[in-house]
């Protein structure tokens, strides 16, 4: 193995913040992963400790550079991916957090953006960022915190506060206070940036009452962020690469030309498609977002957002407990046939793409005294499929229709889970030898800019298949499991409490 021009790639994710160590070829030197808690203080609340998150980034960090050492390996620089919209907000003279950062699940600002559809503003929204008005997204979770805390909206009038999703964070944390900047895809998930012109747009920034001066300078991916404290790691450290998780994934999975599409199963989903350089607006509630920034030419993307994915299968492990662990879930799923009767929909944070009511909640239908724990398990698993499904088909009504779905995140590691998603979707599936693209995205993009790969189109060699997984199921029982999962979402849908 090739311990020459590495690079430590931060992951720092939704459940765990993660540092892996990629050579050249893009395979994984060493790698370090710790998780942390999730708050949950309130109904539909979703929190996380910012000290919390930095420590766990710090430690990782660490043991994972300290394990490249040990190995010999040469660390150019960093990349940094994370979990997008969780939002910070901290004081610029002591970096300290003026409250949690408020995840992207999270739906207290539900009524908020309810008011503002109500006001005429999604269409005037969606026109500028691509989005919707939704309390995914960070622009509605600032105007919370500066509503909240005593005193913010002064200090934040006054210029004494910065905003940061988790990456401008990290950041600002590793320089010491010196680089306060985002890449232009986290930039483009705040409903705060004009995507189409590439600057934070006034009138926004108005409609949520947010400042301008504490926003971060928008950069591209691969990009000088500045280098990290000589004091953290032995010495200082570039850090050259920025994008968030879900165009981490594309990237890593090499998603380069127009019509190029993967679909990451981690705490969510999220299905991107890349557009080109074309921003095209989906008819059917799908998300126009930037896929990637590099060398002055940006492509778009088309996403699909779905909340809960891997979530699903913590809470029957830490939530209910129907689990040990979430390797039990593949022999539990395949001791049913697909007449077990049982669905899941996980609207645990209200309902993503396409149907986006933050209002829903999770529902189990088909439950009977013989119900198990295999059933649930089989059901959280089927519901990915499911959901993606709904995703797919939302695009083909866009025009988009896939032949080959690009899978990645730690879900798919089970078999039983792609081939599901094969049988259901009814296109191949194809899972990488990486598995880390998320992380492995982020290499690749500092790795562009320290000149490791010299283009886009050199790292595809490195894309290597590890399965495919084609449609094997018949249409008659994938049409049955689809209706009596629409007929589950509706049921859901139809619930008020």
């Amino acid at each position: 193995m090739n311990m020459d021009n590495c690079i430590l790639a931060i992951d720092q994710g939704t459940t765990s913040s993660r540092a892996i160590v990629f050579n050249a070829a893009s395979e994984i030197v060493c790698s370090a992963q710790q998780e942390f808690i999730q708050h949950y203080p309130n109904d539909g609340w979703v929190e996380h400790d910012p000290e919390e998150i930095w420590q766990s980034t710090l430690a990782v960090c660490k043991k994972a550079l300290q394990q490249a050492n040990e190995k010999g390996a040469q660390v150019l620089g960093i990349g940094v991916t994370n979990q997008r919209e969780t939002t910070l907000v901290w004081e610029r003279k002591t970096g300290k957090t003026i409250y949690n950062a408020i995840v992207w699940q999270d739906r207290r600002t539900a009524a908020a953006c309810k008011t503002l559809i109500d006001a005429g503003q999604l269409q005037h929204v969606r026109d500028k960022t691509g989005l919707l008005l939704d309390p995914y997204f960070s622009a509605s979770k600032i105007a919370w915190i500066l509503e909240h805390v005593e005193g913010a909206r002064q200090k934040a009038k006054a210029g004494e506060l910065a905003f940061g999703t988790i990456d401008s964070f990290i950041i600002w944390r590793l320089t010491g206070g010196k680089v306060h900047a985002t890449d232009i895809t986290n930039a483009s998930r705040t409903n705060l940036f004009n995507i189409h012109q590439q600057h934070w747009d006034e009138e926004l920034l108005t409609l949520f009452d947010v400042p301008e001066s504490m926003l971060p300078t928008v950069k591209e991916c691969a990009d000088d962020y500045g280098m990290t404290e000589s004091t953290l790691f032995g010495e200082a450290l570039p850090i050259c690469g920025v994008a968030g998780d879900q165009q981490a994934a594309a990237i890593g999975q090499c998603c380069f030309t127009k019509g190029s599409i993967k679909s990451t199963y981690g705490t969510g989903c999220f299905v991107l498609v890349n557009t080109g350089e074309e921003a095209f607006e989906s008819e059917h509630k799908l998300l126009t977002t930037v896929a990637y920034k590099i060398n002055g030419t940006t492509h778009y993307a088309l996403e699909g957002s779905i909340f809960i994915a891997g979530a699903a299968i913590q809470w029957l492990r830490d939530g209910i407990k129907v689990i040990d662990n979430a390797f039990q879930t593949e022999p539990l799923a395949t001791s049913l046939d697909y007449e077990h009767g049982v669905y899941l929909v996980p609207a645990f944070a209200g309902l993503g793409a396409p149907y986006w009511d933050p209002d829903a909640r999770g529902a189990i239908y088909g439950l009977t005294r013989g119900t198990t724990n295999a059933h649930l398990s089989r059901a959280a698993l089927e519901s990915v499929a499911f959901q993606t499904s709904d995703l797919l088909n939302a695009m083909a009504e866009d025009g988009v229709t896939p032949k080959v779905l690009r899978v990645d995140g730690g879900m798919v590691a089970n078999n039983w889970v792609c081939q599901f998603i094969a049988d259901v979707l009814n296109i191949e599936v194809q899972r990488p030898s990486i598995m880390e693209t998320t992380a492995l995205g982020a290499a690749y993009l500092a790795g562009l800019h320290l000149g490791i790969y010299p283009s886009l189109e050199s790292l595809k060699d490195s894309n290597k298949i590890d399965a495919e997984f084609k449609p094997q199921m018949q249409d008659s029982v994938r049409q049955k499991l689809l209706s009596g999962w629409k007929s589950a979402v509706q049921s859901t849908l139809g619930f008020k409490r």
